[in-house]
């Protein structure tokens, strides 16, 4: 049967289309399948220019800037952007006149024939995915990587066959509608689970059972890959009906994979051995042996070889934006790590960096909180520059903390460039210049990109020569 069985000639509204055209791929498969679209925004035309334009070549209807009633009462079905409020009374009437909802996220587990490997955590998502996903190319299968990455799969998936492999990462946003379908991924992974996005889920038990959609419904034949040191995951662990493989940076486990001193080792099917060196691993961090090791184990899992697996850690440099070593001028390093959006993730960039640490950190609130992260920018860092609606509450936090007198802490608001500068006329040779938020971008910044690649043309322009003249 087609993949687009069942759309022909159905009036379907998409819901958001997004400054950076998240609606975009599905609106386009959706009209390939002889659909009649209607793509649906608050915000207006020219905030969405960038997006509309991937649609100019597509047969699709406009409303943007507002909301029309019919378009959600007299649609057949109603695609949703993950980041449409849950309580948008638009939905509430699309419900009240029966109109069928669908995510692209739910609709995509729908068509796919191939096996899923869905990949979340608070932390450490984005890494993991694209290190499984280069270790399965091994297996000589087609493999598709995307989701919450920034690659939306729906526009591919007539070409997939059950012989190809998909990695998945999900967000909670993403995870949270599958409870509607009841579905979960063949092989769920979970790196970690720790406070975000309370400002969209209201508590941290929401949060969580928005995640615990990637194991709620698997089912016997199924992997769960859990982070043994993640006490939650252990609960999650007891009351799976996949299969557990566990890993672990600090105690031997007998199914999955840990660091046994330096060494990175696996016990599985009856069998054990070493997959690599931590030194073999270009990427900073005890955080980042934790995606290794995660990786490694679902990669196993499906077959690839350890001398595969040794090959990714010699040859993987990460992924833009995260702990990404950019510049190196007058002996003080340069990282961007913007997409370090909560605190757990600026903690571990601190704790994977070496030398005197001046870190720029701050942005939109999503109600984290923030003491473990002042405790660590205490010990951990000479200055910190504090920009955006939480630079208040992370100030407030630090001169709660013992020794606040030995930081030195500057408050730029909103000034991103003059919080650069502050940063680097305070770095000293042998040490870091680090942004690293532990908050998102939206109340100064589109996305993390947008701030990352501000971040490094800023400090790429006020470290030059000319501008030193």
């Amino acid at each position: 049967m087609s993949v687009f069985h069942g759309f022909e000639g159905k009036r379907v509204t998409v819901m958001g289309l997004g400054l950076f055209g998240g609606g975009a791929a599905i609106t386009r498969f959706l009209a390939r399948g002889g659909a009649r679209v209607t793509v649906t925004d608050l915000k207006d035309e020219e905030k969405l220019s960038a997006s509309v334009e991937k649609l100019r070549d597509v047969e699709v209807r406009f409303v943007l800037g507002r909301h029309v009633e019919s378009d959600f009462t007299d649609a057949d079905i109603l695609i949703v952007n993950p980041a449409v409020p849950r309580n948008s009374p638009y939905l509430q009437l699309a419900r009240e006149h029966g109109v069928t909802f669908e995510t692209e996220t739910n609709l995509f587990f729908k068509l796919c024939p191939a096996p899923i490997i869905g990949v979340t955590g608070s932390n450490g998502k984005t890494t993991t995915t694209s290190l499984l996903g280069a270790m399965l190319r091994d297996l000589g299968v087609r493999v598709y990587v995307g989701g919450n990455i920034g690659v939306p799969l729906i526009e591919h998936v007539e070409e997939m066959t059950e012989d190809d492999l998909v990695v998945l990462e999900l967000s909670s946003f993403q995870l949270e509608d599958l409870h509607a379908i009841e579905r979960s991924p063949h092989i769920a992974v979970v790196t970690n689970i720790s406070p975000n996005h309370l400002d969209r889920h209201g508590t941290m038990e929401n949060y969580i059972a928005a995640k615990r959609a990637i194991v709620d419904f698997q089912r016997d034949g199924d992997i769960f890959v859990a982070n043994a040191r993640d006490e939650r995951l252990a609960s999650w662990a007891g009351a799976s009906n996949a299969r557990v493989l566990r890993f672990s940076s600090q105690d031997r486990v007998h199914d999955g994979t840990y660091l046994d001193g330096s060494a990175l080792r696996f016990e599985m099917d009856g069998d054990s051995g070493e997959i690599c060196d931590r030194g073999e691993i270009l990427l900073p961090g005890i955080f980042n042996v934790e995606n290794y090791l995660a990786a490694s184990a679902a990669a196993l899992a499906l077959g690839v070889r350890t001398e595969a697996i040794r090959r990714i850690a010699r040859t993987f440099r990460g992924v833009a934006h995260r702990l990404e070593l950019f510049l190196e001028e007058n002996g003080v390093r340069y990282y961007n790590d913007s997409i370090a959006t909560t605190p757990e993730s600026t903690i571990a960039a601190l704790d994977a960096l070496e030398g005197p640490i001046v870190l720029i950190a701050g942005g939109y609130d999503k109600k984290a909180p923030l003491r473990q992260l002042a405790r660590k920018v205490i010990v951990r860092c000479k200055a910190v520059v504090l920009i955006g609606v939480t630079g208040p509450r992370i100030a407030a936090e630090l001169r709660r903390c013992e020794n606040a007198g030995a930081l030195q802490v500057c408050e730029e608001g909103t000034d991103f460039e003059a919080a650069v500068g502050r940063a680097i006329s305070l770095a000293e040779p042998g040490g870091c210049v680090l942004l690293s938020p532990a908050t998102a971008s939206y109340d100064m910044f589109a996305n993390f990109e947008e701030r990352g690649d501000a971040f490094k043309d800023l400090v790429r322009s006020l470290t030059s020569p000319a501008a030193n003249q």
